[in-house]
């Protein structure tokens, strides 16, 4: 039954790639259900979890034998336990409501079967993954979602400019895919096995090298699927793609296969205090990163982007964090899929009401207008910024506190830079709802905002409850950490915790900096008024938005000494290679040549020879006998 959840989506998109334009008047309306059939099947399988002991609730389905090579053995099977079914209901749910949306959002879209195909595909991949009893059928997933995204981000790929953003995606994520190769082989000589309850059983074993050397490939995996540190640079430019395509890759799914990738390998990363430790840090960057680019865009899908980026920091931080912060990633990452797959398409609702107008320096006062987008989008802004009692205060906030609590100079680090982070993200995100729904009318009179139809609001109504509700549904009892508990614990004897702060101080003071942040945003930007004023733009606003300079540092540092490098080896391969070789025919063909002057056809040259030849036959004759 559990292969039943992948094989619906996938089945719609088989029909409405294969059956084209017959399908064009009813294939949304397949994938549409087929998504929320393969949702409804979800919430079977976990109430049928729920009916059986703790220790039993993992369940296996075998499709078939994959590899069969002497003693290696891999089948393609399937894995459903509490940290599977988590993601089995946020990729369907959220990406259901995604579907709805996309039905009045693209319903002028001559090629919107097509659409509606990738998003059967991508949702079929991204479950395989979530699924995959093993490294190698995570992999086929992995890469499958990456395909997919491919195709979404480059939708509209008659623009060069979004065909270039799908091109970006595709290869800074094969970067990152590599280290999941690599990560795969190093397992397979360490362990001869490649799935995970073989690697888990004897991962106490194994070396430390090997695990470091496991986790760091893992960590650069991730890096690339979840556009963090140094792999996010493709991440703004995917914003190209549908709308719809940013809530459900960039908000709820794709970006967080990377949280799920590290947190499903707690048993290596447990063992690997250094992988660990690199995981939380490159988490504490991205963050930052994300926040600080987030501050000067004014394309309401890049600002998004970058807060996306930045709250998959807060996840990958956690999770590095180790078994303190293993479940707290998942339920940060289970509430942004709420507020952030809203705010998403509450930004779709607005470009919807305004001509495709993404600058929110030409909007202003929209709540006046689109009074449900409004209300919907601020319930996502208040859980993002950790305003109780919407969920994000919950996650995060937990977050920062673990952070703060992981002990020495590591402590402070880690947990100033989330408490940073939390005051920039309130900043930010107030000034996109200041700019967009308060603030003075911007939008010159070609503009006509207005709500969007039922079929796009509905779904933006049913995920701001999630934004709401779902944080504390989750800590209630600490009802998730110990859902996910038999996944997730400690791997290691020597786990430490501590206590810098207690959690009623964390929070007080993350909602002070939230205060600060919000206020600094309101003081800025509650008179903006002339979308063509010039802007007294500060060095760091024009930096931060060319997104830190990474495009130019990628190039600088990657592409051109990879250029240089190329050129050289094809220099080598063209002179010194190619040139040995052919180098020998050469010779032959020139010691042809000469021999051919010898072969003249006339016969005094002949005679000539033949007395040469005789005369150096008995002066070697006369030498020889002397």
């Amino acid at each position: 039954m559990i292969g039943y959840l992948i094989g619906l989506p996938l089945l719609g998109a088989a029909t409405l790639l294969i059956g084209g334009r017959r399908t064009d008047k009813w294939g949304h309306l397949l994938a549409t259900a087929l998504s929320g059939s393969s949702f409804l099947l979800g919430l079977k399988l976990f109430n049928d979890m729920l009916a059986l002991p703790t220790e039993d609730r993992a369940m296996t389905q075998k499709l078939f034998t994959w590899i069969h090579v002497g003693d290696f053995h891999v089948d393609a099977g399937l894995l459903l336990d509490q940290l599977s079914i988590c993601f089995v209901l946020l990729i369907t749910g959220v990406g259901t409501l995604i579907h709805i949306y996309s039905i009045a959002y693209m319903s002028h879209d001559l090629d919107r079967r097509r659409f509606f195909a990738y998003l059967n595909l991508f949702i079929s991949a991204m479950l395989l993954l979530v699924l995959g009893d093993s490294y190698l059928n995570l992999y086929v997933g992995w890469e499958g979602v990456g395909l997919a995204s491919y195709l979404l981000i480059g939708f509209w790929n008659q623009k060069p400019a979004y065909a270039t953003a799908a091109k970006k995606a595709f290869v800074m994520n094969r970067i990152g895919d590599m280290g999941l190769s690599f990560a795969i082989m190093i397992a397979f000589v360490t362990f001869g096995a490649i799935s995970f309850e073989e690697i888990e059983n004897q991962a106490h074993k194994a070396s430390t090298a090997a695990l470091t050397a496991i986790g760091i490939m893992l960590l650069i995996a991730a890096t690339g699927k979840s556009a963090q540190f140094p792999l996010q640079a493709w991440l703004g430019d995917a914003m190209a793609g549908p709308t719809p395509v940013s809530a459900l890759i960039h908000a709820a799914t794709m970006v967080t296969a990377g949280v799920y990738l590290i947190t499903r390998s707690n048993f290596i990363f447990d063992l690997a205090p250094n992988a660990q430790t690199a995981v939380a840090v490159v988490g504490a960057i991205t963050l930052l990163f994300g926040a600080l680019v987030g501050t000067a865009k004014d394309d309401i899908k890049k600002a998004l982007a970058a807060s996306t980026m930045s709250q998959i920091g807060y996840m990958i931080l956690g999770a590095g964090l180790g078994p303190a912060g293993y479940a707290f990633a998942i339920m940060h990452l289970l509430t942004h899929g709420f507020f952030k797959a809203g705010m998403f398409l509450g930004a779709g609702s607005v470009m919807h009401g305004m001509n495709d107008e993404v600058n929110m320096r030409k909007y202003g006062a929209l709540r006046k207008f689109m009074p449900i987008t409004a209300i919907t989008f601020g319930f996502g802004y208040l859980a993002i910024i950790g305003v109780p009692p919407f969920a994000g205060f919950y996650s995060k906030d937990k977050l920062i506190e673990v952070a703060l609590n992981a002990g020495g100079i590591k402590g402070y680090l880690l947990g100033g830079a989330a408490l940073l982070g939390a005051a920039i993200t309130a900043f930010y995100m107030s000034r996109v709802v200041i700019l967009t729904f308060f603030s003075n009318k911007r939008w010159d009179d070609n503009a006509h905002p207005h709500e969007s139809p039922i079929l796009m609001w509905l779904p933006m109504a049913i995920l701001s409850i999630g934004s709401i509700a779902s944080g504390f549904l989750f800590t209630k009892g600490d009802a998730l950490q110990n859902w996910l508990a038999p996944v997730v614990a400690s791997h290691s004897e020597h786990a430490e915790h501590h206590e810098l702060l207690p959690p009623l101080t964390v929070s007080l003071i993350a909602l002070t900096l939230v205060a600060i942040g919000v206020g600094y945003a309101i003081f800025k930007y509650r008179a903006e008024s002339n979308p063509n004023a010039p802007e007294n733009v500060s060095v760091f606003t024009r930096i931060a938005r060319k997104d830190l300079m990474q495009d130019a540092f990628n190039e600088a540092v990657f592409m051109r000494p990879g250029q240089a490098l190329t050129k050289s080896l094809v220099s080598i391969d063209e002179n010194v290679i190619d040139g040995a070789v052919t180098g020998v025919g050469s010779a032959a063909v020139g010691s042809g040549q000469l021999l051919r002057k010898l072969q003249n056809g006339f016969v005094r040259s002949y005679a000539a020879m033949m007395l040469v030849g005789i005369a150096l036959l008995l002066i070697a004759i006369w030498v020889v006998s002397q």
